[in-house]
């Protein structure tokens, strides 16, 4: 079983099971109360699953895009979990959840995820069906793009306020079972540079 957390959009926790699927998923759409909720939404998710920490196998995290300081949040979070029960962190490209989510649903095949970005933006992922591990196959991104300039697609689009946690989960369950870990880097996906640079220092004359 894993604790799986998403904070790239709102905030989302569940747990999941490779066999049992998404056993309890709980989470909130408002993108500006990330550090407020995650540890009572943790707490009411591993309850109401009936699963003690110890029991847990390993924490999944959404990695992003995102905007900064929510997805911070969550990774820090996700990271301090892990550190906490001795198990290892999974991470997972959060759009791979929203698209992996509708692909199962046995709508059609290609999906376009579109999530906020801030600053007039939107970050832009393009998937065609699942692969043979029931993996989501992208084919473009993510990518940040002005509001009105998402590219046209000829497929289901979908505008996600919020990732499931559930789909974060059970894609690492899957890709632990295909023997494809990690689904991601171990960093936060920005899609734009920090708005600080460190300094180059001032040099020091006697």
């Amino acid at each position: 079983m894993l604790l799986a957390i998403d904070t790239s959009a709102g905030t989302s926790v569940a747990v999941v099971d490779r066999d049992g699927g998404v056993l309890d998923q709980r989470g909130t759409a408002d993108a500006m109360r990330h550090a407020e909720v995650i540890g009572e939404l943790i707490a009411e998710t591993l309850a109401a699953a009936g699963v003690a920490p110890a029991q847990l196998s390993g924490v999944a995290v959404g990695m992003g895009p995102g905007p900064y300081t929510g997805l911070r949040v969550g990774i820090a979070a996700a990271r301090a979990f892990a550190i906490g029960i001795g198990r290892p962190l999974v991470p997972v490209p959060s759009h791979d959840a929203v698209a992996w989510a509708q692909l199962t649903t046995g709508g059609p095949a290609a999906v376009q995820v579109v999530t906020d970005a801030r600053r007039r933006e939107l970050a832009v992922s393009e998937y065609l069906g699942l692969d043979g591990d029931g993996l989501p196959v992208r084919t473009a991104g993510p990518v940040l793009v002005p509001r009105d300039e998402v590219p046209a697609f000829d497929g289901v689009r979908i505008d996600a306020a919020e990732v499931p946690a559930g789909g974060i989960g059970m894609l690492a369950e899957l890709a632990f079972a295909a023997r494809r870990l990690p689904l991601a880097d171990d960093t936060a996906i920005y899609l734009r540079e920090p708005d600080v640079t460190p300094s180059a220092g001032k040099r020091v004359t006697r």
